[in-house]
């Protein structure tokens, strides 16, 4: 049972990994490519600026015509590795990306899945597939989301990203360990649901805004980048795990439910 609900997961993963790759591609690439112009017309401005100083000595030059041909061969090759992946071939990989990321999510979900069928959550498969993947989408995704949102180019500083790479997954053990949290204290309330669900979403919500408030801010966004710009984005960007979530959990639970509703062959 447990090997089926596995190549399930992995197969319907991978499908809703598409699914999410098509989205991102046509709601989030044109958004991506706009915050690319900008980084590039903000980059020959700042160009221009540094070269104006030193124009007046321009005719002036000094070092042999080898030497001064070595250096700008040096800036032009240095261009060129900058544009070596080309928006093209970006384009491509992002289907390979969500499709991979499709993959992992599912083999991780079915294992889940599988321990958590019988015990915890509804009875029936297609609910439990339902309410897995919301929790794993408010956990993974959403409470990371609203305290290090996702950033086009051009906003961060290369050199902090091994540190908000640190707190963006610190967010996420908030949110996993919110949702234990929260599943232990609906198993342990005595009474009806009423009783409860208030007591788990209470027990959730509380973990999330203490972290969120030790956690350090981080603000990288640059002075005059367009907010409407930076909003569709990091709308885009939670939209498509918006995507992929609800389309996999459907999938998930549907193929489940339909698999317990079959006849047991004679």
């Amino acid at each position: 049972m447990v090997r089926t609900l596995l190549v399930r997961g992995l197969l319907l993963g991978l499908l809703a990994g598409l699914v999410a790759g098509v989205f991102a591609f046509a709601v989030g690439e044109p958004r991506i490519d706009d915050a690319i112009a900008l980084e590039k017309a903000a980059a020959v401005h700042e160009h221009g600026a540094a070269a104006e100083p030193g124009s007046a000595t321009h005719g002036h030059e000094t070092g042999t015509p080898e030497q001064r041909a070595g250096t700008h061969g040096k800036e032009s090759g240095t261009h060129e590795h900058g544009d070596e992946v080309g928006r093209g071939t970006q384009k491509a990989g992002l289907f390979l990306a969500t499709g991979l990321y499709g993959l992992a999510v599912g083999g991780v979900f079915s294992l889940a899945f599988a321990g958590l069928r019988g015990r915890v959550g509804p009875r029936s498969d297609a609910a439990l597939a339902l309410a897995t993947a919301g929790t794993a989408f408010a956990a993974v995704i959403v409470v990371p989301f609203l305290k290090y949102p996702a950033n086009p180019p051009a906003v961060g500083d290369p050199e902090t990203i091994n540190t908000r790479t640190l707190l963006y997954l610190a967010m996420i053990g908030v949110g996993l360990l919110s949702t234990a949290i929260a599943v232990t204290t609906v198993r342990g309330v005595r009474g009806g649901p009423w009783a409860r669900w208030p007591a788990a979403v209470l027990a959730f919500v509380v973990p999330v805004a203490v972290a969120s408030l030790l956690l350090p801010a981080v603000d990288e966004v640059p002075d005059g980048f367009p907010a409407t710009l930076l909003w569709q984005f990091r709308i885009t960007s939670l939209g498509t795990q918006l995507v992929f979530w609800a389309s996999f959990g459907t999938l998930f639970g549907w193929f489940c439910d339909r698999a317990a509703r079959a006849p047991a062959p004679a």
